[in-house]
């Protein structure tokens, strides 16, 4: 077995472990894998302009294939300029290996050109991270880079690689199935509990299935098990933001989405039930809102692969650690071999419909400017037959995109939710493109927020991906605005998007479509010419400048605390409040 350099040995791992696209930027530390990846051949590497969005193209290409994203970055500013990325997959669970170059060994520790401590900084934003100071143990690293990741909660991995590391040459053999000392994660759940939950389930007269990403994460099949389970128990299904299209927002079960800007009836159901039954969802502090006051009279069950996760923030009345596909079958197995009859849950059917007829989500359209809801349901009207993948920015038309751009399946989806990243929406948009050449990709934007990494409309240039951006156009960082307007006494401290660039032009200078709305009668029209253009199209849709995404719960506020209109806002918040958002 002839040696070979630890660049060739990464390259080989890659192949083996069936990587087939890496997201990168090339620099001094790894230009012996870069050489690498271009003898080989069998890897297509993906230029981006930036190493953030390197990193969210990593995400998208693995939310929406299932696949793990690869990263490649060099040292120093390479790495630091993918901490946000790398962070941003930690919250969300995203699978991901981020290759990290570094200075040689003998150098590491003074200071030298590019020099950071890339597993210092990552330690606390990663599941795992390495620093591989031996050729011949690259190869198991990488494997078992690829199994923490995507095993268990999935996650991001760093493997730091010194320069003189990937020069020097080692045997690589192709490691068998990881079988790790001490990271086992556990994917089937005890069965006592499982026949627990199902009794509960059948007794209860207001229960709820509250739906997380985790769903989407245990894969296709356990969005189809929530959906056999909610039909034979008739219990009604909410979701948060990261876990839209795991349930169908076709079925009359569906609630909405749940929490700050959940709907009504979502956010009543939870408080007013008596079974919760929470399935690869986390409790954040953006569904709850003020946890003395979250779901006062519910017994609560907890089903999540990621044990840290049950209690941390709610107190959970019986916990079960296990992949959520796997409980979804046992339990689905076992309710229906118990022969329970299909509950009777007209009464409580009966309340959410009351919540219902409220219309949290109604708007008023406008003659004269276009309302950002209406935007967002005439692109759903428009492209929902296609089933495309939408990515966002964060903001307002985030949120809006979330409330009125109805999802039949899971990755479908693409946001950054935990850590609320702006500038996600059009890298991710690319990696989605590229895992999905065939699908129509749309990343719903705002003028603020895509400006964060414009620059890669180059990236999709260059790869000819037929990547559409929808922008929702108010000239305000319309969160922020929203919060000032409503809890600031209208003080607009630095909100207002001054100067911005005339996109129609922007876009044309880097080789895409350009179309700008400016009315309501052209909304359609230019939805159309979006959709008709084989290549990539920015739209700069000019929407309500004060517009408002409603309902809202205010932070600090209960969960059935919500507002429905900004008149329902009275005063300023006090500094303790202030101290909440």
């Amino acid at each position: 077995m002839t040696e070979k350099s630890g660049a060739d040995i990464l390259v080989e791992a890659l192949c083996d472990l069936g990587v087939e696209v890496v997201f990168g930027y090339p620099g001094g530390a790894v230009l012996p894998i870069y050489d690498a990846l271009f003898r080989s051949g069998r890897i297509k590497h993906i230029l981006v302009r930036h190493e953030q969005a390197a990193t969210h193209a990593a995400e998208g290409y693995a939310r929406s294939t299932g696949k793990p994203g690869v990263v490649l970055v060099t040292s120093g500013p390479g790495a630091t300029n993918a901490v946000t990325g790398i962070t941003d997959a930690l919250m969300d669970s995203i699978p991901m290996v981020v290759i990290t170059g570094q200075v040689p060994t003998a150098l590491i520790g003074t200071d030298a050109f590019q020099e950071a401590d890339t597993v210092g900084i990552t330690r606390h934003c990663t599941k795992h991270n390495y620093l591989v100071k031996d050729p011949a143990q690259l190869g198991a690293v990488i494997h078992e880079a690829f199994h923490i990741a995507t095993s268990g909660r999935p996650g991001p991995v760093v493997v730091d690689i010194p320069k003189d590391v990937q020069v020097a040459t080692a045997r690589y053999t192709k490691p068998g199935p990881i079988k790790h000392k001490t990271y086992r994660p556990q994917v089937k759940a005890d069965q006592s509990a499982i026949e627990q939950v199902v009794d509960m389930l059948a007794a209860a007269e207001r229960p709820i299935f509250y739906t997380g990403g985790g769903i989407i994460n245990s894969g296709p099949a356990a969005s189809q098990l929530l959906r056999e389970l909610a039909r034979i128990t008739g219990a009604p299904v909410t979701s948060t933001l990261m876990g839209l299209g795991a349930f169908p927002a076709s079925s009359d079960q569906w609630l909405g989405m749940l929490g700050m800007h959940g709907t009504y009836e979502a956010n009543w159901a939870m408080n007013q039930a008596d079974l919760v039954i929470a399935m690869g969802a986390r409790f954040d502090d953006r569904v709850t809102g003020r946890l003395d006051a979250f779901s006062p009279n519910s017994r609560k069950v907890h089903i999540d692969i990621d044990r840290s996760s049950i209690n941390k923030t709610v107190r959970i009345d019986l916990p079960i650690v296990a992949d959520v596909g796997h409980a979804l079958e046992d339990m689905i197995r076992v309710y229906k071999a118990r022969r329970h009859p299909k509950p009777d849950l007209a009464e409580w059917w009966r309340r959410i419909e009351g919540w219902r007829a409220v219309g949290s989500l109604n708007f008023t359209d406008s003659a004269t400017e276009i309302m950002p809801q209406r935007a967002i349901r005439a692109l759903w009207e428009a492209t929902h037959k296609q089933a495309p993948i939408i990515t966002t920015e964060v903001g307002q038309h985030q949120m809006w995109a979330a409330q009125h751009f109805d999802f039949e399946a899971p990755n479908k989806w693409l946001t950054s939710g935990g850590l609320g990243t702006m500038g996600y929406g059009l890298p991710a948009a690319i990696g989605a493109q590229l895992g999905n050449p065939k699908a129509l990709v749309i990343d719903i934007a705002g003028e603020a927020s895509i400006q964060m990494n414009i620059q890669e409309l180059a990236t999709a240039t260059q790869y000819r991906l037929p990547v559409k951006i929808f922008i929702l156009n108010n000239q305000y960082m319309g969160m922020v605005r929203q919060w000032q307007e409503l809890t600031y006494s209208s003080r607009y401290a630095e909100s207002y998007s001054d100067s911005l660039p005339d996109f129609v032009k922007l876009a044309e200078a880097y080789g895409w479509k350009g179309i700008k709305i400016e009315k309501p009668g052209e909304l359609d029209d230019g939805i159309a010419a979006m959709l008709a253009h084989d290549g990539p199209v920015l739209v700069d849709c000019m929407v309500s400048q004060l517009a408002n995404c409603f309902p809202m719960i205010p932070s600090g506020a209960a969960h059935t605390e919500m507002i429905l209109q900004a008149n329902e806002v009275t005063g300023e918040m006090d500094d303790e409040a202030k101290a909440l958002v």
